[in-house]
């Protein structure tokens, strides 16, 4: 009898980490339901990006819902009265920091994973190479984790929830090479926090420095489509 394989839904942004991921996913045999949120982000060009990813990588199905943080603003991702820092990496939370972002993400993907009877959900957070996003600490998984296998049905009837971070202590370097080994191709991904409608790169923002010196420490051409000048 052959085993049914496991299913997982893996959080895909369109970003270069959240590629890695599902890649990372695929390898360990997981069937991959990939979820994208529209959540009010400054730009679309992200969740194309992630449709591209899906099927480059097998995804069994992508989705994309709506959520619109944007009513609530405070972010400079999904108001654009507040600037995106140009300037480099800074100490402490910078304005691209949105509100819940990831604990709306992960209920969405918990949701989804108990219709499915997924026991398992992969998302490409990371503590090391970030912008000092309070929900990407390892304290923060654990937590959801916990709290996932306290509220659903699946979890009090004997089926718990794991929820994977596997870059959590990688590098950006790490990532890249990692993702490069299992045949991610980084130009479909986008990172930028202010994309234009192409999906072309500013270059500037804290996740295009993040990137790009990532592509540098692993001793890889970056493949980033930027913006002319």
């Amino acid at each position: 009898m052959i085993e049914k394989q496991k299913r997982a839904v893996v959080l895909l942004s369109g970003g270069l980490d959240s590629a890695t991921t599902l890649a990372i996913a695929r390898r360990d045999g997981f069937a991959c339901h990939a979820l994208s949120v529209a959540y009010g982000q400054r730009h679309a060009a992200e969740l194309q990006a992630a449709a591209r990813v899906a099927l480059a990588l097998g995804a069994r199905e992508h989705r994309i819902v709506d959520v619109d943080l944007g009513q609530f603003g405070g972010s400079a991702l999904t108001d654009r009265n507040i600037d995106v820092p140009m300037h480099g990496v800074q100490p402490g939370i910078p304005a691209t920091y949105v509100p819940a972002r990831n604990t709306v993400m992960l209920s969405l993907a918990l949701a989804w994973a108990e219709v499915l009877g997924a026991h398992d959900i992969f998302v490409g957070v990371n503590a090391v190479d970030y912008s000092g996003y309070p929900d990407c600490r390892p304290e923060y998984i654990a937590a959801f984790e916990a709290m996932a296998n306290l509220a659903t049905k699946a979890a009090v009837e004997g089926a718990p929830l794991h929820l994977h971070a596997p870059l959590i202590a990688l590098s950006k370097a790490d990532i890249i090479r990692r993702g490069s080994a299992l045949g991610v191709d980084y130009a479909l991904t986008v990172s930028c926090y202010q994309a234009d409608e192409t999906g072309a790169a500013c270059g500037l923002c804290d996740s295009c420095r993040l990137r790009h010196a990532g592509f540098e420490a692993a001793g890889l051409p970056d493949p980033t489509h930027y913006m002319t000048a």
